[in-house]
């Protein structure tokens, strides 16, 4: 039997809420990005080392990656056993309140080595949410879309998340702009404390959502929802799991991009201000929310890999050219390169991976899949930034070496994309099937 299609207006109604959604959410994850770059390194750690208060405040930025893992481990069972919607609108809320503390936090020169602890706790906590939002924002825009624009429709969650980091950085630069002293005591908190209203709005997006036709049917059919999500995923789907794994390392591009390209652009052997390179992340934020539609509906026609093939290889290389760009502080160079770089050759394989992903995987195991194999992968990518804050050398300006660094990391994601299969013209209802039992559900739908 044939997997339903959805009420009329809810595929784009699922798209919107996730592209709403993830903006809404990954504006607190990413605020925090470009705090720990500007201005936790003299708020919450020891301002007599500021190299290594540098590296401390990088590294906590890493932490939230580290707890994602675990946190797809719960979250992508109980999207596979309860629903993608109850999870969606659980982490959403819990990302607003996590963040809106951290807006909360004594300093260092408050509560002394307490501050940076409840900063972790805070941000572990953002790192858990993370980690069943895309994965259940993914899955449900997936299972809701029409068979031959899954790549287009699953693209909203992140052009939403591009939307979310453009947001912040808009946010950030009036706030970094303030005098130094206001800045420091109360400026930095404002974005924090503003991150209330995603749990409020969040809510009532989300809420208002249908469960997927795809996730209704699995619960009426004969085998049911997995009992034990992971047990299935690793016996049936263990080889597409390490290949998500390997793809989600590209991931890194962004990371290293959005925060330690940040750092090093505003560091004394560069001397860009805060605000241009902002700037730049906003306007390649800005042409990524174009672009991530346009590679997506190119996938629904060319297909998922040759576009994420594209953005890895492109991603891997233009890194060289853009950190070469920032040091020679040149900013007219700085931000057209910025722009291509993440703005258009990036958003290739950022806007086609919860298709090309999404797709590897049944409906029984798919948020479970999803969710550990990006997370595992996003994790290395959240700590490439502190790798690189190391590899930067004593002076921080060794960018030759962060781009080597970056580009090894676009490896693995080239190899996971030429292993793969071709999904993009698979009915929804055999996607993740083995071969054998994909021919016995064909001749079920077709009798």
């Amino acid at each position: 039997m044939s997997v339903p299609a959805a009420p009329p207006g809810q595929p784009r109604k699922a798209a919107t809420a996730a592209w709403i959604g993830s903006a809404l959410e990954y504006y607190d994850f990413f605020i925090y990005g470009s705090a720990a770059a500007l201005i936790f390194p003299t708020v919450f750690f020891d301002e007599s080392d500021p190299a290594t208060a540098t590296l401390l405040s990088l590294a906590t930025f890493g932490v939230a990656y580290a707890a994602r893992p675990i946190g797809a481990l719960f979250l992508g069972h109980f999207g596979d056993r309860l629903g993608r919607k109850k999870i969606m609108v659980f982490t959403l809320i819990l990302m607003g309140l996590s963040t809106f503390l951290i807006g909360c936090l004594p300093t260092r020169d408050q509560v002394g080595t307490l501050a940076p602890v409840l900063l972790v706790i805070c941000r572990v906590l953002q790192g858990i949410s993370a980690a069943g939002e895309q994965a259940s924002a993914n899955s449900m825009t997936l299972e809701h879309a029409p068979e031959d624009r899954r790549g287009f429709f699953t693209s909203f969650t992140l052009s939403g998340t591009q939307g979310g980091q453009l947001l912040a950085t808009l946010v950030f630069i009036p706030i970094a702009a303030l005098p130094e002293d206001q800045l420091l005591s109360w400026g930095w908190r404002v974005p924090f404390w503003m991150s209330i209203a995603v749990a409020v709005v969040g809510y009532v997006i989300r809420r208002t959502l249908d469960e997927t036709p795809a996730f209704t049917r699995q619960q009426t059919a004969s085998e049911g929802v997995a009992k034990l999500p992971l047990a299935v995923l690793m016996r049936e789907h263990w080889a597409d799991v390490l290949r998500v794994i390997a793809g989600a390392l590209v991931a890194s591009v962004s990371t290293i991009f959005t925060v330690w390209a940040l750092a090093y652009g505003t560091s004394e052997s560069v001397g860009l201000s805060r605000s241009s390179m902002l700037w730049v992340g906003a306007l390649a934020n800005l042409v990524a929310l174009a672009a991530i539609p346009l590679w997506a509906t190119l996938s629904d026609r060319v297909g998922r890999r040759p576009v994420f093939l594209i953005g890895a290889a492109g991603s891997a290389v233009l890194m060289f050219v853009y950190l070469w760009a920032i040091s020679t502080g040149s900013y007219p160079l700085v931000l057209v390169l910025g722009i291509v770089t993440f703005g258009v050759v990036y958003s290739a394989a950022n806007g086609i991976w919860p298709s090309f992903y999404g797709e590897m995987f049944s409906t029984r195991v798919r948020l479970s899949g999803m969710a550990i194999g990006t997370q595992i992968g996003f994790a290395v990518a959240g700590f490439a930034v502190t790798f690189a804050a190391q590899i930067a050398g004593p002076d921080g300006d060794d960018w030759f070496a962060v781009a080597l660094f970056t580009a090894a990391l676009c490896v693995p994601p080239v190899l996971a994309a030429l292993t793969a299969r071709e999904t993009h013209k698979v009915p929804t209802e055999l996607l993740g099937v083995r071969a054998a039992d994909a021919t016995n559900d064909r001749e079920r739908v077709a009798a």
